[in-house]
Order: C-alpha cells, then sequence, then structure tokens
C-alpha cells in the first residue's frame, strides 16, 4: 500500500491528489504543442492540432494541416486546411470540430476530417473581424462567443440552432480586455471581461460592473480567468499573483491563494470531484504545474515537455508529447481503503482477502474484528466503490475480489451493484484500450451514459465493439445492435471503392431482418452520397412500401415509385405519386404510363370524378371508351348546364358516343331524354309552371294534376307509357287532388287494365270510405275479400270467403277479427271450417 500511495500528494488535510499516466502518446507531432492551436473534447474526446502559421513572429508560406487524434495519440483524420485564418478551435458536445475563422465563418467538421457544414456569426463579425472566440457547452447544447476587433462581443448558445445575439457595449473599452469567458447562469449565457481592475458582466440586455467579494488590495489587472466544468465556481488570476476563487455568480469567495508568481499562465482551469467540498485549480506555465485550493500549501509538479490542459468532471487530463496523464483528487473510497495505517472497514477488508490467499489465520482476525464492529457491508460497498475509481485491472481486480470475499460472509446482501460494477468496469477497460482511446473514469463514464458512449464508438466506426458491448448488457435490439448495424450500414454506402451490388449484398447478409433497421433510411444515404442505384437495390430490402415509395420519388424513379405503390395495395400511396407523376411528366406521357397500370388508371379516375372532371373525359378520349365517354356527358349537362340548350346539346353528345359504344338501349333512352326536356321546355312556355327535370312520370302526374289530362293521354302516347302505368298515374294524381267525381268518371270510361282494387285502395288511403264501397262492388271475385276488408266489412269478407272456401281467405279474415263485435263472425268461419273438413 505504501508504494500505491507513492504518487498521492495532499492538499491540506482533507484531500489528496494524484496523477497517473493514461497513454504514452507515440503520435509523430511535426510541431510543438505551443506552435498549433489545440482543441481536446471532454470526457476522454479526441485531440485536434492546426499548425498557426498566421502568427506574427511566423512568415512560413505552406498550407497548415489539420491533424486529429484518438486520446492516446492513435491518428484519426489529417487534411490540408485550405480555408481562410483560424482563430480558434472547439469541440461540441456531439464530438464535431468547430473551427472559427478570421472572418467570423465556423465550420465544422466530423471526428474523421469529413466537412459537414458551416455558419456566419454575423455581418458585424465579417467587418471587423475576430479576435478571438471560445466555445463553451450549456445545457442547450454548444456555443460559440467572438470577440470583434470593434471590441464587441457576439454569441450563439446553440450552434445546432443558430440565433446570434450582440452583446451590450463595454463604456470606455478601446482596446481588447485582458481576459474573458463564457459564463451559463439561469439558463443564459453571459460574457464576464477583465478590462484593467474592472470586471464587466455582459448579458443580453446591459453591462453591469461586478467586483469579485474578499478580493485582495493592490490588483490593477486580471490575467487569466476560468470556469468550472459545470460552470458554478470561478477563479480569477491577478497581477499580484492571487489566485481568486469563488461562485460563478461573483456573489461568494471560496478562498483566495497566493503563488508567488506574477507571470501570466498558459493555461488555468478547475480540479474537483462531482459533489466533493473540496475545489482547486491548476495552474500551468511553461514548466511548471501547480494545483492550488482553500490550503496554505499548493502541490508543483515539473513539466518536461510543452503541456496541455484538459478540464474533465472530475479532473484534469494533462497531455504532451510523449505522455497523457489525469490529475484528480482521490476519492473518498480509495482514500479510506489505501491510507496509510487506516482501519476502515475496507482497508480492513481487502487485507483479510489478501491473507486468505497466503492462507494466512490473519484473514479470520481482520474478518472477525469487521464483524464484530458491524460494518461488513460497508467494508462490501467500499471496496466496491473504489474499484470503480481504479485505472489499472489489477487493482479493480483485488478490490473486487475484496469484495466478492467479503459478500461470502453476508446473508442478504444484494448482489446487483457488484455485478453492475464488474459489467460497468469491463465497459470502461475496453474503451479505455490503447487502439480505442477513449479513457473515461467511472464518474464521467456515468454522467456520459450507454447510450452516449455508444454512440461516440459509432463515431469512431468501431461498429463491432460497440456491438459487444451491446451484447454483453443486454441492451433491447432497438436501442443497441439494431441502431449500430444502421450506422454501419450507414458507412458502408460510403465506401465508394466497392460496387454497388457488393456494398447492398453485404448489407443484406449482415442486418438481414434485423428489427428496427430501416432499409430506407440506408437507401437515403446511398442516395445522398450520389448511389443511386444502390439505393435502389437496397429499397428491395424494406418491407414498406410506405417507406420506399417517397425516396423513389425523390430520387425520381416515379414509375418504379408507382409499381410499388400498387404492389403495396395503400390507395393513399398510389395517390400520393400519382399526383407527383402528374406534375412531373408532359400530358401524354402520364396517360401512357396509366394505360400499363390498371389499377392506377381506375384511382385516378375515380379521383378525377371529383376533382378533374376534364381530365375525366380526356382520359375516356383516349382509351376510345365511348360508354363512360357517354355517362360523362349525362353527368355534365346537369351538373355543369344550366340553359337548356347546352343540356340538349351535351345529351346529344352523350347519344352519339352511346351509339358509337354499340348501346343502342342507351343513345335511345338519352333521344327520349333530349325529347322529354324539349317538350318540357313547350309545356312552360304554354301552360307556365314547373315541368323542366321533372321524369316523365312526374311530367304526366304534372300535367293531370293541373287539370291537362288531354296533354297527359298526348305525352303518354308520344313516349309510350303502359295503359296499367298510366292508370296508376292518373288514379294517383285524382285521388291527392280528392276529385273524387273525376275519378268515378275515370273508372267508368273502360274497363281497368289494374282492376279495381287499387280504387279501393286509393280511397282508403284517402280516409274516404264512402267512394271506396262505391267501387268495391265491381272488384273481381280473386280480390273481393281484401276490399271488404280494406273498408272495414268484416262479417260481408267472411260470407264471400265461405263461399269461395278458401283456407287462405279464411285465415285472412279470421285475423282480422279481433273485437267482441267479430265474435260471431269468428265462429261462423270455424264452423265452416269444421264442416269442410267433415266432407
Amino acid at each position: 500500500m505504501d508504494c500505491y500511495t507513492a504518487n498521492w500528494n495532499p492538499l491540506g488535510d482533507s484531500a489528496f491528489y494524484r496523477k497517473y499516466e493514461l497513454y504514452s502518446m507515440d503520435w509523430d507531432l511535426k510541431e510543438e504543442l505551443r506552435d498549433c492551436l489545440v482543441a481536446a473534447a471532454p470526457y476522454g474526446g479526441p485531440i485536434a492540432l492546426l499548425r498557426n502559421p498566421w502568427r506574427k513572429e511566423k512568415t512560413g508560406s505552406v498550407r497548415p494541416v489539420l491533424e486529429i487524434y484518438s486520446a492516446s495519440g492513435v491518428p484519426l483524420a489529417s487534411l490540408l486546411w485550405k480555408s481562410g485564418p483560424v482563430v480558434s478551435l472547439g469541440w461540441s458536445a456531439e464530438e464535431e470540430l468547430l473551427c472559427v475563422q478570421e472572418d467570423g465563418v465556423v465550420l465544422v467538421y466530423g471526428l474523421h476530417g469529413d466537412f459537414r457544414r458551416h455558419f456566419s456569426m454575423g455581418n458585424e463579425v465579417l467587418q471587423n473581424r475576430v479576435l478571438d472566440a471560445r466555445i463553451f457547452h450549456t445545457e442547450f447544447g454548444s456555443g460559440v462567443a467572438i470577440l470583434t476587433g470593434a471590441h464587441r462581443f457576439t454569441l450563439s448558445a446553440n450552434v445546432g440552432d443558430l440565433k446570434l445575439r450582440r452583446m451590450p457595449e463595454v463604456p470606455g473599452l478601446q482596446s481588447a480586455p485582458s481576459c474573458w469567458t463564457a459564463l451559463c447562469q439561469d439558463r443564459v449565457a453571459h460574457i464576464l471581461l477583465a478590462v484593467g481592475p474592472d470586471l464587466y458582466l455582459l448579458d443580453h440586455a446591459a453591462c453591469s460592473a461586478v467586483t469579485p467579494p474578499g478580493l485582495a488590495p493592490g490588483v490593477s489587472s486580471f490575467l487569466q480567468m476560468a470556469v468550472s466544468f459545470t460552470y458554478r465556481h470561478l477563479a480569477l488570476f491577478t497581477d499580484t499573483g492571487y489566485i481568486w476563487m469563488g461562485t460563478a455568480s461573483l456573489k461568494e469567495k471560496l478562498c483566495e491563494f497566493n503563488c508567488n508568481v506574477r507571470v501570466p499562465p498558459k493555461q488555468m482551469v478547475w480540479c474537483s470531484r462531482p459533489r466533493s467540498k473540496e475545489k482547486a485549480v491548476v495552474v500551468a506555465w511553461e514548466r511548471r504545474l501547480m494545483v492550488v485550493g482553500d490550503a496554505p500549501e499548493s502541490i508543483q509538479f515539473v513539466l518536461d515537455e510543452d503541456s496541455y490542459l484538459v478540464p474533465e468532471l472530475d479532473g484534469v487530463r494533462i497531455f504532451s508529447r510523449s505522455t497523457h496523464e489525469f490529475l484528480h483528487e482521490v476519492p473518498v473510497a480509495s482514500e479510506e481503503i489505501f491510507k496509510i495505517a487506516s482501519m476502515a472497514p475496507g482497508a480492513l477488508l481487502l487485507e483479510a482477502q489478501k491473507e486468505y490467499e497466503k492462507e494466512s489465520q490473519k484473514a479470520d482476525e481482520y474478518l472477525r474484528e469487521i464483524q464484530e464492529l458491524g460494518q461488513l457491508t460497508q467494508a462490501v460497498q467500499q471496496c466496491i466503490e473504489a474499484a470503480g475509481h481504479e485505472h489499472r485491472p489489477d487493482m479493480q481486480k483485488s478490490l473486487l475480489r475484496a469484495a466478492s470475499f467479503g459478500k461470502c460472509f453476508l446473508d442478504r446482501f444484494p448482489p446487483d451493484s457488484f455485478v453492475r460494477m464488474c459489467q460497468d468496469l469491463r465497459v470502461l477497460n475496453a474503451v479505455r484500450d490503447y487502439h480505442i482511446g477513449i479513457p473515461l473514469t467511472y464518474s464521467q463514464y456515468k454522467q456520459l451514459t450507454i447510450p452516449v458512449l455508444l454512440d461516440r464508438l459509432v463515431l469512431r466506426r468501431l461498429y463491432p465493439l460497440a456491438i459487444q458491448i451491446c451484447e454483453y448488457l443486454r441492451l433491447p435490439e432497438v436501442q443497441g445492435v439494431s441502431r449500430i448495424l444502421a450506422h454501419w450500414a450507414c458507412y458502408k454506402v460510403q465506401q465508394k471503392d466497392v460496387s454497388d451490388e457488393d456494398v447492398a449484398r453485404a448489407i443484406n447478409q449482415k442486418l438481414g431482418d434485423t428489427p428496427g433497421v430501416s432499409y430506407s433510411d440506408i437507401a437515403a444515404r446511398a442516395y445522398g452520397c450520389g448511389r443511386t442505384e444502390l439505393a435502389i437495390k437496397l429499397l428491395e430490402y424494406e418491407p414498406r412500401s410506405g417507406e420506399q415509395v417517397p425516396l423513389l420519388l425523390k430520387m425520381k424513379r416515379s414509375k418504379l415509385a408507382l409499381s410499388k405503390a400498387i404492389e403495396s395495395g395503400d390507395t393513399d400511396l398510389v395517390f400520393t405519386v400519382l399526383l407527383h407523376l402528374k406534375n412531373e411528366l408532359n400530358r401524354g406521357d402520364f396517360f401512357m404510363t396509366l394505360r400499363n397500370q390498371p389499377m392506377a388508371l381506375s384511382l385516378y379516375r375515380q379521383f378525377c370524378k371529383h376533382q378533374e372532371l376534364e381530365t375525366l373525359k380526356d382520359l375516356y378520349n383516349q382509351d376510345d371508351n365511348h360508354q363512360e365517354l357517354g355517362s360523362f356527358h349525362i353527368r355534365a349537362s346537369y351538373a355543369a348546364e344550366e340553359r337548356i340548350e347546352g343540356r340538349v346539346a351535351a345529351l346529344q353528345t352523350a347519344a352519339d358516343a352511346f351509339y358509337k359504344a354499340k348501346n343502342e338501349f342507351a343513345a335511345k333512352a338519352t333521344e327520349d331524354q333530349v325529347r322529354l326536356l324539349r317538350l318540357q321546355r313547350r309545356l312552360e312556355d304554354e301552360l307556365g309552371g314547373q315541368f323542366l327535370d321533372l321524369s316523365l312520370h312526374d311530367t304526366v302526374t304534372s300535367l293531370i294534376l293541373s287539370g291537362h289530362n288531354k296533354r297527359a293521354e298526348q305525352l303518354a302516347r308520344d313516349f309510350r307509357i303502359p295503359d296499367k302505368r298510366l292508370w296508376w298515374l292518373k288514379l294517383t294524381a285524382l285521388a291527392d287532388l280528392e276529385d273524387w267525381e273525376e275519378l268515378e268518371k275515370f273508372s267508368k270510361s273502360k274497363k281497368s287494365p289494374i282492376g279495381y282494387l287499387p280504387f279501393v285502395e286509393i280511397c282508403m288511403k284517402q280516409h274516404n270510405k264512402y267512394e271506396a264501397k262505391k267501387y268495391t262492388s265491381r272488384v273481381g271475385p280473386e280480390q273481393k275479400v281484401k276490399a271488404l276488408l280494406l273498408i272495414g266489412d268484416v262479417a260481408q269478407a267472411a260470407d264471400v270467403a265461405i263461399e269461395h272456401r278458401n283456407e287462405a281467405e279464411l285465415s285472412l279474415v279470421l285475423s282480422h277479427c279481433t273485437g267482441a263485435a267479430d265474435g260471431a263472425t269468428a265462429d261462423k268461419i270455424q264452423r265452416a271450417r269444421a264442416q269442410a273438413q267433415k266432407k
């Protein structure tokens, strides 16, 4: 244990800090770090270097090279910089590299040097140029703050949703501030800057002078400032050599330290652990590194090489040409276990386990001591927690073995925390590997979350490792393996040195029918890369037509899209393609396409019936469909034509079409309608009243009702209305008029072709029993019983039924015998039935 704590450095009485090596860097740097613009992403992210040829002391004319490395120094990308002078580099939360140029244009590159997009910080920045820039992170995303040559600030709190904000002017500011930074307070981005001995806080509305509480006197200038990883704390380095530390709101002072160095530091960053009460700041000069906090002494390290500091959630990464190290506060669990002469439960359990492996009886002594104090559960938990904070796998195993050993003597210790820690450490050790180069700590890993870590592995194109992690952690397929395979497929389609056929086959063999994978998304990526044929091949594997069709339309493969839509049986999808085709093709080609697709043609006709009648007519004309064309003209004659002449002309055109279709019946019926229309117009002119648009029967009825019986009979003769139908029409019309005298004359004009029962029925319908009785005697024998029952003469109906000896008629009369008055009639019928049965 003494050797293990050799690199522990105390800061005051309550905290230790240690620095250990993450990687030995084998990168082949052509320039010193001091001669480059450097940006390193947090959470073990990549490192970007751009040699700065625009420095005044440099006069080289060679174009610089932008290089991107993993945290372990493995090259990820290298590209020749062909754009304008760069002022600052920084990484977004999505690990995109933001390059801020002097003209205010920000170029965005991917992890592998692929250009993503660009945006401008506004015309004012373009005119005044960029003096300095900061990339910062908020809960909304990654932001950019710009200091222009006019000494004004412009910022955007989220580059993903660019909204530029020009900050208020600082009164009396004639030169660049000595130092400045971006702060995030109350969900709003601010700028804090130093001008001589004064500090100013800029928000969207005003510029406010602020004073750090408890600042040592004699300060004439602030040389450096640093905001903590969580934007809660602020450190100020003054020209007197003092470092003031307090809250970012500048309302509370934490401590102040005199480092006795007045030279401005190269970098100053915070080094604090989550939920730790200790706050420390790391300050770096050329060959000196100092850790200061709320203690009279500091921790100092000698820097053998030019180094760069990267603030992290729970510490500071320090990399140079040859090494990459991590400096952090020793976690409480580790401190209690490994501190010299520690009697903490975890320390005793670790010793017990080591003695047990040596087969020493001391193991029992240590274990009994822990059990007597009732601290065995706490000891196991301490070992599990400490294992998570260890970087070396051998120490992780030693602590986990101790925890496992202690669990054996506990009855009800839940295994979840132990199992989860084993899983987490296995994942962490995998991503910390030199070839992967993501040196996450346990705290960073928990803050980052598994899905984000998987996204970062996908960004690095480490698909096999990402899939292994998903399978090991048993993540749901849609969130894990399927999502990663989809990303792999999207990367695969960008490999233009492989044929379309081979790429499509490889993707299908790997993906198959994996749930959650959309071939249409992969095809869209292929189309975006200019590989249309590959996109079409991939769409063949997409089972959902609703996903195939939109992309095919986007690729201008409309006819193929139409075939796919028809195969799907989704009429809405077919209509979508048809409307797209209509706008894309000329009229003739569109109609020819429809002729080759009967289902599409039928659906389009349905659409045209409701929306585009003229197009429907053109379709019928092109297909020589005279039958439908005739029907179209008939509908059009009534829907569109108000004038009788236009309607007659349209009907005549319809009749001609029916003749061409060899539909004699339809043609004759149409011609009869033309005759009727002309006759109705003549009747209106001669008699007045409304006749147009009435049917033939209604026209006859109207003539009878208006007293023009002769005209009605002539119309019936002209249109060959059968006598039976005419008698019915006249009978109904006279009854509606209640012209009973004329009705009686009409009944006697000649023998009724419809009989006289209808007369009885119509009269009773009009509630005229008196008139109905007049026709009862004239009703034929077969309908006599019905007529008598209609007028309510049940007794006489019974006599007629008995006389006819008709069982059906007897039953009908019997069903009408309901009241007491009909009792005798019912008995008469029953006796007649009995006599009939005896015979």
